[in-house]
């Protein structure tokens, strides 16, 4: 069997051909189809048999997809890969998707949010079958994480500000991301559009979805990643060139929307060679 990365594996059995009790844990793997893909009514009755036999069940990446497909996550908090995670809670309204977490657990159901987190999971079930030690142990053997630090918001580009509405607002928009460090109060913005700031605020919510203040917050995040990547900045300099009035505002802001801090996103995602200015 080809996996979409071209991988050939050899299974130890079929579904349909193999019973479900008898099994511990049960983990449906993604695929990059799963979210459009309705499964065969015999794996989905076959997977509800298996998830409620077993001591524990669940999914990496789009594998909840699977899983909501077949009834088995209605009224649980669930992980998947943030790029689906909104497709996710409109498809399946009664499951709450966390779309920062690296895994979450909900009574027996276990999810992971995309891949190499499912090797965080195998190490939470770790943790829970054999003891914290072993687990570290395990983690240490691997060279990863025993606890990854952050969500997964840290490694998506959701984070980023799209202009989006009636073109005088992209406008507006472009000109903030495009001088993030500039004075972009509400009363300022409408201004540009020639409206009240309260026309202005009530607009921008209703065709962009976020307050103004929100939308400028996340284009300064943007920002102030990019810096950071390129590992020339310190964070209060990136601060002050991203519209932030100071270092604690910036590590604020960065802690509430991508879950660590400017000094801990720099030293994982900066190049080496890069990393000059303390």
């Amino acid at each position: 069997m080809r996996s979409s990365s071209g991988v050939r594996l050899m299974h130890d059995g079929v579904v349909t051909e193999t019973a479900p009790e008898g099994i511990d844990t049960l983990l449906v793997a993604g695929s990059p189809h799963a979210p459009d893909e309705v499964p065969d009514p015999r794996v989905a009755r076959w997977l509800r048999a298996a998830a409620i036999a077993s001591r524990r069940y669940g999914s990496v990446c789009t594998g909840a997809f699977v899983l909501a497909q077949a009834g088995l996550l209605d009224g649980k908090r669930v992980a998947t890969h943030w790029a689906v995670a909104d497709r996710l809670t409109k498809q399946f309204p009664t499951i709450t998707v966390d779309a920062d977490a690296i895994h979450v657990r909900d009574g027996k159901v276990w999810t992971a949010a995309g891949v190499t987190t499912g090797m965080d999971l195998s190490l939470a079930l770790v943790e829970e079958d054999v003891g914290r030690e072993t687990a570290r142990r395990v983690a240490s053997q691997l060279v990863m994480f025993f606890k990854r630090p952050g969500g997964q918001t840290q490694f998506s580009s959701k984070g980023e500000a799209v202009p989006v509405g009636r073109s005088a607002l992209q406008e507006v928009q472009r000109y903030v991301a495009a001088h993030p460090a500039e004075d972009h109060r509400v009363e300022l913005l409408a201004g540009r559009m020639g409206l009240s700031a309260r026309h202005f605020a009530r607009l921008f919510r209703k065709e962009v979805g976020l307050t103004p203040a929100e939308w400028v917050e996340q284009v300064r995040i943007a920002a102030a990643r990019t810096m950071l990547e390129s590992g020339q900045w310190a964070p209060k300099e990136v601060a002050g060139k991203c519209g932030f009035h100071d270092v604690d505002t910036l590590r604020r802001a960065f802690l509430r929307r991508v879950g660590i801090s400017p000094s801990e996103y720099r030293k994982h995602y900066a190049a080496p060679r890069a990393r000059r200015r303390e």
